[in-house]
């Protein structure tokens, strides 16, 4: 009895499970454990003989991990350590297979799925065929050619399957060439049939439109292509020429050089040769002459010289192109006395010498219908001519630019005394003149603002000694008028002594003079006016503080000279004053200060510790303090030194040059 092996799902620890089929006994251990049964005896308990020399039972690995990836093996070895029979059928197991039809098992196989189209004129894009050929053409109207050869170049369009025909353009051949039949489907026969790429082949002849053409080659491309598609290309052909282009390349026939100098061989030779020349022609030394550029052509094929001028935008010449048109320039001329040389024209037996190519050299000048022209320059060909002809290699280029000379500086004249200076010069600028400009700025920022002086004459008369003038200088046009206050009983009429003005300092140049400025004005400083000296003598409180906000402008000394001279007056302001009233006018001015800054500081914080702080510097309880340390503890209470009824606080307890009583300053920040 025989049993047919099954297909068993075997495990290992820690892998899938694979289907792997094996041959051997099935039923149990008992089968397991079984070898070599004799033959004869029944598959029966009792009737088979266990082999005491197996003891490996275990199912062969059939799965193995390579790479991290699962391979599947076959087995060779069987429980029991058997080997398998491999590949080994059984002739059951040969019927079965004979007997199968894998089309009731699967079904009907799936078609494959049709191949992408693709159309001709994306297929076929931009691949064309070349074909060489010729055709000949008759002639009846010539004696020196029966026929004529014209090679063409055929195209077959794949994308489209039209034709063209084109005929390579030949210069001065006198034939209407270039496109013979422009792109289309060319007809093969009265049938309607085209001719399509089939049809063309190396050796064969084609007739379109009555005309026949012999195809001789053909390129790569269309080679490879037609090979490709199974067709046999005939060997190329070699491609005829015509009769008539091949005598016209034969060499002339050679002819005896005459004795006299060949004029047709020149001009032959120096066909549209011409040397070109950059000249100059310096015509300074004559009235309202100038230095003009020209070209002057050289033409190698009959000796004849061109000279043209060189024009540039807006140079103020008429546009004449030519000064001296194309013609043989003699060199030198038979002395001739009989006739005029301006009525008669010029005959080769007047002339010893003409003008040749050697004549023309760069740097050296040359004398053309009386006019000397410098050569400086010339073009590549015909420094390349002079060293093949003369052996002249180093021709060189001369800068011939004149340097710009400097601009000539603009002088006014002298200035002639009436208006001002600046308006006076608008003349010499314009036709018509403009006023001068004004700086908008200033005036704005400066508007209505005066600065007012006290002054005495500086004369010698004694009636002058008791003058007084007042000095008003305008800030915003920098202008000074000068008023004299009526004295009644002194003879003198006062009133406007000097209208608004600029006063120029005595010294300065009258082309460019040099104005009065603020800084000028200081206690003591000698202004001149047209003559007259006057001394400043005073000013009022808005010069010091205007002087004080832009000490910039003004020097140490004469910001110093105001401040002593207002504090002098200051002072001695009050003792006049006490004298008439018996009050001292400062302390009332001091106490209403004081009493208006405890009103707007009342909610100041460190109001309680400022005299605590300045007594800390004041060891010696004098009741001042230096200035700089007085604003450095201004500075670190916050104390608004910047504010007009502080600085004016300031200013009145202010003793001597660097200290500062602190008690009143105190008392307007405390209770």
């Amino acid at each position: 009895m025989e049993r047919r092996g099954t297909c068993e799902r075997g495990t290992s620890p820690g892998q899938p499970g694979t289907t792997k089929p094996f041959q051997g006994g099935g039923g149990g251990v008992a089968d397991a454990m079984m070898s070599n049964p004799e033959p004869g005896l029944p598959l029966l308990p009792g009737t088979s003989c266990a082999d005491p020399t197996k003891t490996d039972f275990h199912r062969s690995q059939t799965l193995s991990y390579t790479h991290g990836y699962a391979m599947a093996r076959r087995p060779t070895v069987g429980i029991g350590g058997d080997r398998l029979q491999v590949n080994q059928l059984s002739q059951a197991d040969l019927d079965e297979l004979a007997n199968k039809a894998p089309l009731l098992t699967y079904g009907e196989p799936k078609p494959a799925a049709p191949p992408e189209f693709i159309p001709a004129h994306v297929a076929f894009d931009k691949k064309v065929l070349k074909f060489d050929a010729y055709f000949q053409e008759d002639v009846s109207m010539s004696t020196d050619e029966h026929y004529r050869i014209r090679q063409v170049h055929i195209y077959y369009y794949l994308e489209d399957d039209s034709m063209s025909v084109m005929e390579p353009l030949v210069e001065n051949s006198g034939i209407p060439q270039g496109k013979l039949i422009k792109r289309q489907r060319l007809p093969k026969n009265d049938r309607g049939d085209h001719y399509h790429w089939k049809d063309l082949n190396r050796g064969i002849n084609i007739t379109v439109y009555g005309r026949t053409f012999h195809i001789v080659d053909c390129d790569g491309f269309t080679q490879e292509f037609l090979e490709s598609q199974g067709i046999e290309l005939n060997p190329p052909g070699k491609m005829a020429l015509d009769p008539y282009t091949e005598l016209r390349k034969r060499p002339l026939h050679q002819y005896v050089t005459p004795s006299d100098f060949d004029q047709l061989k020149q001009f032959l030779t120096f066909d549209k040769q011409v040397l070109r020349f950059y000249a100059i022609w310096d015509d300074t030394d004559s009235m309202f002459g100038e230095c003009r550029k020209y070209i002057i052509h050289y033409y190698l094929m009959d000796d004849t010289v061109e000279i043209r001028e060189i024009h540039e935008r807006n140079d103020g010449h008429d546009p004449f192109p030519v000064l001296m048109n194309r013609q043989r320039m003699p060199k030198i001329l038979v002395d001739s006395k009989n006739f005029p040389k301006c009525v008669l024209e010029i005959s080769d037996q007047e002339v010893l010498e003409w003008y040749t190519a050697k004549d023309f050299i760069v740097g050296k000048p040359l004398t053309i219908l009386g006019r000397t022209f410098f050569i400086y320059d010339c073009d590549p060909f015909t420094r390349h001519y002079y060293k093949e002809k003369f052996g002249i290699s180093d021709l060189p280029c001369i800068d011939v630019s004149k340097k710009e000379q400097p601009p000539v500086k603009q002088e006014l004249p002298p200035y002639n005394g009436f208006g001002p200076v600046e308006d006076s010069a608008q003349n010499c600028f314009v036709l018509i003149p403009k006023a001068p400009k004004k700086d908008i700025i200033k005036m704005l920022m400066n508007e209505n603002k005066v600065l007012r002086f006290l002054a005495s004459l500086e004369s010698p008369y004694p009636e002058d000694k008791d003058r007084r003038f007042v000095f008003s200088y305008f800030l915003a046009t920098d202008m000074i008028s000068i008023f004299e206050p009526p004295v009644r009983n002194s003879g003198i009429i006062g009133g406007k002594y000097l209208g608004r003005t600029k006063v120029a300092k005595p010294h300065s140049p009258p082309g460019n003079p040099i104005y009065y400025s603020p800084s000028d004005f200081f206690i003591g400083a000698v202004i001149e006016v047209f003559g007259h000296r006057f001394i400043i003598l005073d000013t009022d409180n808005y010069v010091l503080r205007y002087m004080e906000s832009n000490a910039a402008q003004y020097s140490p000394e004469a910001l110093l000279s105001i401040q002593n001279h207002v504090q002098k007056r200051e002072a001695s302001a009050p003792k006049l004053e006490k004298k008439a009233t018996g009050v001292d006018p400062s302390m009332q001015e001091l106490e209403a200060l004081i009493d208006r800054i405890q009103k707007q500081v009342k909610d100041h914080p460190c109001r309680d510790n400022i005299r605590e702080a300045f007594q800390v510097y004041d060891k010696e309880a004098t009741g001042f303090v230096d200035k700089e340390v007085f604003f450095k503890i201004c500075s670190t209470l916050s104390i608004p030194v910047d504010d007009s009824l502080t600085k004016e606080l300031i200013r009145m307890c202010s003793h001597g040059e660097d200290k500062i009583n602190y008690y009143n300053f105190v008392r307007a920040f405390s209770n």
